[in-house]
């Protein structure tokens, strides 16, 4: 994938003091990715969040030399990039604050898709969680074959729940706490290259990243920001679970956790997340299913939406989009047709009413 910016959307993380949140704010300020390099201080101390430190470490920043290191490693290898403005980028994420501006991935399959969900849990998983992580995925393959399951490539829930997706012919994305050039563990290394053929390895972190225990907590966030809901299987009372669960909830996203016995340490987690009204309690796939609204089995007649002849000229632009585009998320939408987002609600919610549409969980809309 050809990208004449790339190296420069790479260097704009490798400048000290400069987070996702930060960089996004600059570079709406700048409005060129390249211009951000070019600028001058008086100017970026304009923007706000960026004091004399901060100026003085974009003017003198010295970053593009690793970046074109990080560049031809991607050429060598084929892999795939995304930035946080591209269209390919994972439309879920981008409603997330803290979203990486820049992702790489080895695989072919899209990063957007209908419905996608995430498995997380403890590293120590038990029988009982094996078998209901096969349980609940076998459930979604035979319910939709289509549905992405999304984990970490850990030990535990995460491995299993990948095994069980490949299984079962899904696709599945693992998403990883480190570069590209490596697989940890790397016991997994099988399993991973089966990820690539059926899915995808994602990370926003560089091929020389120093190995850092610290980068499998921040990759949660991508974990719980890219699916509609997180799901977790089992996990003690402290964790890297609990932590996907925190952040999902932060983004609005539905969580969901099995309970186990009071005794049980690994379901310590799972009853905490109930307890605190932080998940919904679930003991089938065919609960989630349920509560996600992705049951399409109607108990009153089905309209007959070609028959409606009074929608507005924009009701009609948004019913004609969906019709040809279908399960798609109301940012994206909102881009293709300049219209702002909170207009396109009202008319939605409108639709609703009339029966027309159907909203689903990360603001996606579909053809009812």
């Amino acid at each position: 994938m050809s990208d004449n910016l790339l190296k420069y959307k790479i260097a704009i993380g490798l400048i000290p003091g400069i987070g996702c949140v930060l960089a996004k704010k600059i570079i709406a300020y700048v409005g060129d990715i390249e211009g951000i390099f070019k600028e001058k201080k008086a100017n970026l101390l304009k923007i706000p969040d960026i004091g004399e430190v901060l100026a003085n470490n974009i003017v003198k920043q010295n970053v593009l030399g690793k970046a074109e290191e990080e560049v031809n490693f991607i050429e060598k290898y084929n892999l795939n990039h995304c930035f946080f403005l591209d269209n390919n980028y994972p439309e879920r994420l981008k409603n997330c604050e803290d979203s990486p501006i820049l992702l790489f991935y080895k695989g072919n399959t899209s990063l957007n898709h209908a419905r996608m969900l995430s498995f997380v849990g403890t590293r120590n998983a038990t029988s009982y969680g094996k078998d209901l992580c096969s349980k609940f995925i076998e459930t979604f393959a035979a319910f939709d074959k289509d549905i992405i399951i999304v984990s970490g490539l850990a030990y535990g829930i995460d491995i299993y729940a990948h095994k069980a997706a490949l299984h079962n012919n899904m696709k599945t994305f693992a998403v990883l706490g480190h570069g590209l050039d490596q697989i940890y563990p790397s016991t997994h290394k099988a399993v991973a290259k089966e990820i690539t053929q059926n899915g995808n390895l994602i990370t926003e972190f560089l091929s020389s990243s120093t190995f850092d225990k610290t980068n499998f907590v921040k990759r949660n966030r991508i974990v719980a920001g890219m699916t509609d809901a997180t799901i977790v299987i089992e996990s003690a009372a402290k964790g890297g679970a609990l932590i996907t669960a925190d952040i999902a909830n932060s983004y609005n996203r539905d969580v969901f956790a099995v309970p186990g016995r009071s005794s049980d340490k690994y379901s310590e987690g799972c009853n905490f997340l109930i307890k605190t009204n932080k998940a919904a309690l679930v003991d089938s796939a065919e609960d989630i299913i349920y509560l996600l609204g992705w049951n399409t089995t109607k108990s009153k007649k089905p309209i007959q939406k070609e028959l409606f002849v009074d929608l507005t000229d924009e009701e009609k632009t948004i019913y004609n989009y969906l019709k040809g585009e279908n399960n798609l998320n109301i940012d994206a939408m909102c881009r293709k047709l300049d219209i702002p987002v909170s207009k396109a609600s009202s008319i939605l919610l409108g639709m609703e009413f009339k029966g027309l549409v159907k909203s689903l969980p990360g603001k996606i809309y579909t053809i009812n």
